[in-house]
C-alpha cells in the first residue's frame, strides 16, 4: 500500500496548487486524476474559452473597428479550424507544464479514479492507497438537459470538441457560461439567440452593468430571448433542431447549447462509506477552513459550490497547505471581495456587493453609489460603437468602497488592482487622492463625482 501524507482527489487547479504547496513544505504528496491533468479550466473551461474569446475580438476587430482605423479588411477569411487546432496545442502545452513543477517538488500522479474505502484509505485502479489527510477536489460537471429531447442538447464541454463551428445556435442560460458561450459564437459568425426564464440574463449582477450589457446585445444583433421556459427539443429529419418552450413558441437552430448550471463530481466517490455529508445541493458541505464532517478529509473548489472560479480553488488549496504544512495554523480562506470577470462582449469586471445587495444589507441610507457612462476611445470612431459603464458602492461616513463594477472593453485587464484596494479597505476619499491615467476607462474610477 502507498502511503502520503496528503492526497488529492482530482487534478484540477485545486488539487494541483494544494499538493504542489504541501510539497512545498516538505509533505509527501500525491495528485489522483483520471482525466487529463488541469481539470475543466485547463481543458474544457476558463483557457480554450480565453482563446476562443480572443479570437472574437479579432474578428470584431478586423470587421468593425479595422475599418475605421484605416485598415481594410473585405479579404478576411476565417478558419475555425485553424483556430481549434492552435487552441488545443496551447492547452497541451500548458498541460504538459505541470511535469516539471511535479518532479521539482517530488509530487506524485496517479492516473485513475479513486473510491474511498475509510476515511484514510482510497482505492484507485484496485489499489489501496492511504493518507494521513485527504483533499476532496473533483470539481462539477454541466447539467444536463431534464427535459423531453435534452439529449440532443450540447453542454459547454461538448464545444470544445467541435470540429466546425454551426450556422445557428440557440443558448440556454443566464449565467456566465451562457453569456460568454453565446457571445463568443455571435462574434465568430453564428447566428446566436440567448434564451434566459426572466428578464434578463446576469441576474445577480449589478443591474446598471445588465442594462448596459443587454442594450450591448441588441446593439450588436446577438437576439436575446426572455421569459423562457424549456419544455422539450426535438430533432428534425435535416439535423437541426428544435426546441419549445412553456409560452408555446418554438425556435429552431443547427445547435441546442445548454448553460443552465453545473452540478459537483461526487457520485464515484463513495462518499457514504466516510459518512461526509453534502448539502441540498449536492455539494460537499465543508466549514471556514475546508474542513468535511469528518476529520482529516477536506474539500475544496467546485466540488463545495463556493465561489466557483479556478483562483479561489487554488487560492482556499494553497491556504489549506500553509495552515496543515507551515505552521499556519488560523489560516483560512476569505472569501469577502472576491474579483471576478465575465468574458462577455464587452467584458464585465465585478468585485464587492452590488448596489442592490448592499442596499438589503446595510440600508438604503447608509449606501451612496456613483456612476459614469461613456463609448469606448478604442470603439468611438465610427458607427460601431460600444459603451462603457462603470460603478462605486460605498457605505458609512468614510464612504469605504464596497463595490466596483464595471463594462466595456478592457475591464477585464484594469479591475485586479482595484480588487487589492478594496480589500484594503480604502474609501472614495483614497480613489479621489489617486491621480488618473489619461485617457483610459481604468480613470473612471478615481475620477467620478
Amino acid at each position: 500500500m502507498k502511503r502520503f501524507d496528503i492526497i488529492a482527489i482530482g487534478g484540477g487547479s485545486g488539487g494541483i496548487a494544494t499538493m504542489n504547496r504541501a510539497a512545498e513544505h516538505g509533505a509527501k504528496a500525491a495528485v489522483i486524476e483520471g482525466n487529463l491533468l488541469g481539470g475543466t479550466c485547463v481543458n474544457i473551461g476558463c483557457v480554450p474559452k480565453k482563446i476562443m474569446w480572443y479570437g472574437a475580438q479579432v474578428s470584431e476587430a478586423l470587421h468593425h473597428y479595422g475599418p475605421e482605423y484605416g485598415f481594410t479588411a473585405d479579404s478576411v477569411s476565417f478558419d475555425f479550424a485553424t483556430l481549434k487546432k492552435n487552441r488545443d496545442a496551447y492547452i497541451e502545452r500548458s498541460r504538459n507544464s505541470y511535469k516539471g513543477t511535479f518532479e521539482r517538488n517530488g509530487v506524485e500522479v496517479i492516473h485513475g479514479y479513486a473510491r474511498f474505502v475509510d476515511e484514510h484509505t482510497v482505492a484507485v485502479n484496485g489499489e489501496l492507497i492511504y493518507a494521513d489527510k485527504i483533499v476532496i477536489a473533483t470539481g462539477a460537471k454541466p447539467v444536463q438537459a431534464n427535459i423531453p429531447g435534452g439529449e440532443y442538447a450540447s453542454v459547454s464541454d461538448d464545444v470544445f470538441a467541435w470540429e466546425t463551428l454551426p450556422a445557428s445556435v440557440a443558448v440556454i442560460g443566464a449565467g456566465y457560461i451562457a453569456v460568454e458561450m453565446a457571445g463568443v459564437l455571435h462574434s465568430l459568425g453564428v447566428k446566436t439567440d440567448l434564451f434566459v426564464r426572466r428578464d434578463r440574463p446576469l441576474r445577480r449582477f449589478d443591474s446598471y452593468i445588465t442594462d448596459a450589457l443587454v442594450a450591448e446585445m441588441e446593439r450588436t444583433g446577438l437576439t436575446l430571448h426572455t421569459h423562457k421556459i424549456p419544455q422539450a427539443i426535438e430533432k428534425n429529419a435535416d439535423g437541426s433542431l428544435t426546441i419549445s418552450f412553456e409560452d408555446g413558441s418554438q425556435h429552431t437552430a443547427d445547435k441546442i447549447l445548454w448553460a443552465v448550471g453545473r452540478k459537483a463530481n461526487i457520485e464515484n466517490l463513495n462518499l457514504e462509506a466516510v459518512g461526509i455529508t453534502t448539502t441540498a445541493s449536492g455539494h460537499i458541505a465543508v466549514n471556514e477552513f475546508q474542513e468535511t464532517s469528518v476529520p482529516h478529509i477536506y474539500a475544496l473548489g467546485d466540488v463545495t459550490g463556493e465561489k466557483e472560479l479556478t483562483p479561489v480553488a487554488i487560492k482556499a488549496g494553497r491556504t489549506l497547505s500553509e495552515r496543515l504544512f507551515n505552521g499556519k495554523t488560523g489560516a483560512k480562506m476569505d472569501y469577502r471581495f472576491i474579483p471576478t470577470v465575465v468574458f462577455s462582449h464587452p467584458a464585465i469586471g465585478t468585485i464587492g456587493y452590488t448596489q442592490e445587495e448592499a442596499e438589503a444589507a446595510f440600508g438604503v441610507e447608509k449606501v451612496k453609489v456613483y456612476t459614469s457612462g461613456f463609448t469606448s476611445m478604442y470603439t468611438a470612431l465610427g458607427s460601431h460603437r460600444q459603451a462603457a459603464k462603470f460603478k462605486l458602492v460605498t457605505t458609512g461616513p468614510e464612504e469605504t468602497i464596497i463595490g466596483l463594477h464595471g463594462i466595456g472593453y478592457g475591464v477585464d485587464e484594469m479591475i485586479q488592482g482595484f480588487a487589492v484596494a478594496i480589500k484594503m479597505g480604502a474609501t472614495k476619499a483614497d480613489f479621489d487622492a489617486t491621480v488618473a491615467i489619461h485617457p483610459t476607462g481604468a480613470e473612471e474610477f478615481v475620477t467620478m463625482r
